[in-house]
């Protein structure tokens, strides 16, 4: 008994479908040229992005910034609420504001997303919140790469990176060369969790039981809005101030509060012989931080070393011109304030109580000090 013919293996029987990748293509032109300017040569579908950096000719001493960053599990909440058009903004967010804090300005982007399946209204989402990003940044996205892995990764999941490139004049460049003693720290506000500790946020909703589409009246609105709030990009805002004459060399480190929260990333922009004093009653959180720390019964140390708290940025500016670059902030709609002071380590004072605390260093960087005090109001 002879077998049939097995039927002819196409592209497509095996999971790529090449189709639905140009129709995503087509559904995200129109969101992606609207973040190119002049300088931006080529269109969608070259094989890589052109730009026109000529102006960099007037640079003194050009230096390139470059980083590459991610969402992490955010994704799930988007991905269980079928809510893709924000993300992209968190993707931006977590790659340029890195690349303004060494002071570059961002030039342009690139994505790439992986996808078990290529449904072309999800990528164009996806892809739309990236160039928000991109236009709130005041940077070119020049290209992407959309990638179809079925058998590796379910139909419904997907993930997303990006990576930039800034240029910054090699004497204006900022980082704990910079820092003194007696700079004021400016903490800017977040505009909610960002991208950063959905781990732990996940596993406190399982715990607590907690459902996505519920209104929470402490927040205002369902929980699933709450968590897919985009994060804030503090580019434009920074460069407005390190760019106005009445602020020009005010700001001398900039700290982008991410991964392992306040305390640890401000280490890594601190000179090691000196410290930073951060007054927590400075500032009242968001109550979604309450919120989780009341549903899973965080250790507030613990919530604090996995989010932001409240403040997505800071910076160490000159005591003389801290009214000054407030001032510019308040201006452009960023509310900001003071949280502390650096000063010598040998002039921090000795810690008390469970929350008073001292880090040094993080993510392999040999920073200086940061003490954490007092407690936020309506905190416990």
């Amino acid at each position: 008994m002879t077998r049939p013919d097995p039927a002819p293996l196409t592209y497509a029987a095996a999971g790529v479908d090449t189709a639905a990748g140009d129709r995503a293509v087509e559904l995200m032109k129109q969101a992606v040229a609207a973040t190119h300017g002049p300088e931006v040569m080529g269109g969608i579908g070259a094989f890589a992005g052109l730009m026109d950096i000529s102006a960099i000719k007037d640079y003194r001493r050009p230096l390139l910034a470059s980083s590459t960053d991610g969402v992490g599990t955010k994704i799930a909440i988007a991905r269980a609420l079928d809510v893709h058009d924000t993300i992209g903004q968190d993707l931006v967010a977590m790659v340029v504001d890195d690349i303004v804090v060494v002071g570059a300005k961002p030039l342009a982007m690139t994505d790439y997303i992986a996808c078990g399946k290529v449904v072309p209204e999800r990528i164009a989402d996806i892809v739309r919140g990236i160039a928000e990003g991109c236009r709130l940044a005041g940077c070119a996205l020049v290209g992407g790469e959309t990638a179809e892995h079925p058998g590796l990764m379910a139909p419904e999941d997907y993930d997303v990176a990006g990576a930039a490139v800034g240029v910054v004049e090699a004497d204006e460049l900022l980082g704990p060369e910079r820092v003194r003693t007696g700079d004021v720290i400016i903490g800017m506000d977040a505009s909610g969790l960002h991208s950063n500790g959905y781990s732990l946020v996940r596993a406190v909703m399982d715990a607590a039981g907690l459902d996505l589409e519920q209104h929470v009246p402490e927040l205002g609105r369902t929980l699933g809005e709450e968590l897919l709030e985009p994060t804030r990009i503090y580019t434009a805002d920074l460069l407005a101030v390190l760019e106005d004459e009445r602020t020009r060399g005010a700001i001398h480190a900039l700290s982008h509060v991410t991964g392992g929260g306040l305390a640890a990333n401000l280490a890594r922009v601190m000179p090691q012989e000196l410290a930073a004093r951060v007054d927590r009653a400075r500032w009242e959180p968001a109550p979604v931080f309450a919120q989780i720390q009341r549903w899973g019964q965080v250790p507030q140390r613990d919530l604090e070393g996995t989010l932001n708290l409240g403040i997505g940025m800071i910076a160490l500016v000159g005591a003389e011109q801290a009214d000054a670059v407030l001032q510019i902030l308040t201006e452009r709609g960023l509310a900001s304030r003071v949280l502390g002071e650096v000063l010598a380590q040998e002039q921090l004072p000795e810690a008390h109580g469970p929350l008073e605390h001292v880090v040094t260093g993080a993510k392999g960087v040999e920073g200086g000090a940061v003490m954490m005090t007092g407690q936020h109001p309506g905190w416990d």
